[in-house]
């Protein structure tokens, strides 16, 4: 309830966010201190793990049957349903660009999608991936997100935040690579297509005890 008054979801909106389980799929990609504690502390600490979700329930765009998808395609698909897609992300999340160019000496980089966040008081680089989760991509985001923190933060801006957006996490990259301890890059997996409540539960159980396993 309190969710739904600071983002003004409609109804409509509230029963989708009920029905992907956007509460669970939050509180997964949490600490594990951080969700037992939750119950006795008025607010949460602003850490941007208490923003980001895993997995990402991208049914809205339509794509499930969509054959060869490209990395393009989905940005595209992404951008015509704007509202859809920053509903999704949750509270906080404002878009900014889209392709993004840096240009470092004779070098021009592209970042798929900008957003800033309006309560971590930070920018969200967001890379779109066709796949498996690969170290590659890892260290593209840790040098993005260096190299942004240079040309385009501000002063009173907090650390820049990236997000690798992959429609496969490689688990064994997750667990042996610097996503262990983290606290600017993260990975999370989407899916097109609305899962049952039995799949969505089997997730959130595995990536519970997957956190678990990691904090003892």
């Amino acid at each position: 309830m309190d969710e739904a008054v600071a983002s003004a979801w409609s109804s409509r909106q509230l029963e989708r966010q009920i029905s992907t389980m956007y509460y669970e799929r939050l509180l997964v990609s949490r600490e594990k201190e951080l969700v037992q504690s939750e119950a006795t502390e008025l607010m949460a600490p602003l850490m941007a793990q208490n923003f980001i979700k895993d997995p990402y329930v991208l049914e809205f765009l339509d794509l499930k049957n969509y054959p060869a998808l490209r990395e393009s395609d989905l940005e595209q698909a992404l951008l015509d349903k704007l509202q859809e897609f920053l509903l999704e992300l949750g509270r906080g999340f404002c878009f900014v660009a889209r392709q993004k160019l840096m240009r470092y000496e004779d070098d021009d980089f592209y970042l798929d999608l900008v957003f800033y966040h309006s309560i971590l008081k930070c920018h969200v680089l967001i890379d779109l991936k066709i796949g498996k989760l690969t170290h590659g991509d890892i260290g593209q985001m840790d040098s993005y997100i260096r190299m942004f923190d240079a040309l385009y933060k501000n002063v009173d801006d907090n650390p820049t935040i990236g997000i690798i957006l992959c429609s496969q996490k490689n688990e064994a990259i997750v667990k042996y690579s610097v996503l262990n301890d983290a606290k600017q890059i993260f990975a999370s997996k989407y899916r097109l297509e609305l899962p049952t409540a039995e799949e969505l539960q089997h997730e959130l159980e595995s990536e519970r005890k997957r956190i678990e396993e990691q904090d003892e």
